[in-house]
């Protein structure tokens, strides 16, 4: 491509006058520049490294770094980030390729049930990371969660509406039996109100031929359970009527709480979340200001079931890791 090319599409301002005229790829990181590339300075202080690893052309935000060659192209923008993609999206004129927003539960399941991901590329929120993802891989199917970065990308996007055949069967808050395309999956460990975003994700699946398989089905990190015992250390299911339900997201609490009004009402419920969250239809969740906080109200407090919002198990250091016995 032509440094008069990179001008027009990034709207950047050459800052000199350069002997090199065109270049021959992009990337956004000094590890993976080669002779004859463009490279976007994310951070002023990668620029020497690119150079020294022979990058043609420069893509910048702050002042130029004196001493470095003046043979090469620097170019001057106002954001380093929007002309890497406004690069980005002058190249996927001429590539065939999707572009998939998801859910972040049906991006967990999806992740979790193929077989095979060497034809689809999941972009991370890293807006470098998906840049050269895209740029310099060689996937034409691309999905991810990250909504202001998909739509930055491709402002028309993709999203999964259509359902595969299926329906459940029976089920616990905490294992589900289903049935999709006539054939049923016992006892996976899957909240029965998460199975709308599996269809989703296998029609799919089936729409644009990728392998999956619903054996592989498991808790996600959306909505993790761990039965503990009064100590607060993990005991196999079956054996306590006290378990920590771990979530990233109020809507599964909501869902979760409703579920267990109606399917045991006998059992006491409790909502920690850090200070002002509020949650739908909980008056008084208890809110902790940091992980030994929550271990004290746990510690204090009765309860059968009790949602922590945005803390992971970890936060019980003195527990046994023992998911396989959920």
């Amino acid at each position: 491509m032509k440094i008069s090319d990179i001008l027009h599409i990034t709207g950047g301002t050459l800052e000199n006058e350069p002997q090199i005229q065109a270049i021959e790829s992009a990337t956004v990181f000094p590890s993976k520049v080669e002779r004859g590339d463009l490279f976007f300075a994310v951070k002023a202080e990668e620029i020497p490294a690119a150079v020294e690893r022979g990058a043609y052309a420069v893509v910048y935000e702050t002042e130029r770094p004196e001493g470095l060659d003046e043979e090469i192209a620097w170019i001057r923008v106002e954001s380093v980030r929007e002309a890497a993609f406004r690069l980005l999206r002058y190249v996927l004129l001429r590539k065939e390729a999707d572009f998939v927003l998801l859910r972040p539960h049906e991006e967990s399941f999806l992740r979790q049930i193929l077989t095979h991901k060497g034809n689809i590329a999941f972009l991370p929120s890293d807006w470098t990371r998906a840049f050269e993802r895209i740029l310099n891989g060689e996937e034409h199917l691309f999905v991810g969660s990250d909504r202001n970065l998909l739509e930055t990308i491709r402002p028309e996007i993709e999203r999964l509406e259509e359902e595969a055949e299926g329906a459940m069967i029976s089920d616990t808050l905490f294992r589900s039996t289903f049935k999709v395309h006539g054939y049923i999956y016992q006892q996976k460990e899957m909240a029965p109100f998460h199975l709308e975003h599996l269809l989703r994700v296998v029609a799919f699946c089936d729409r644009r031929d990728l392998p999956y398989s619903l054996d592989r089905i498991r808790y996600t990190r959306h909505f993790q359970p761990l039965f503990v015992d009064g100590r607060l250390e993990s005991v196999p299911r079956g054996s306590t009527d006290r378990v920590l339900i771990f979530v990233d997201n109020l809507e599964d609490i909501v869902q979760a709480r409703e579920y267990v009004r109606y399917q045991s009402s006998w059992a006491k419920s409790i909502v920690l979340t850090p200070p002002k969250t509020k949650v739908e239809k909980v008056e008084r969740p208890y809110w902790f200001e940091s992980p030994e906080a929550a271990r004290e109200i746990l510690k204090n407090t009765h309860f059968n079931y009790a949602f922590i919002y945005s803390l992971d198990r970890k936060m019980l250091q003195s527990m046994r890791e023992e998911a396989t016995l959920f």
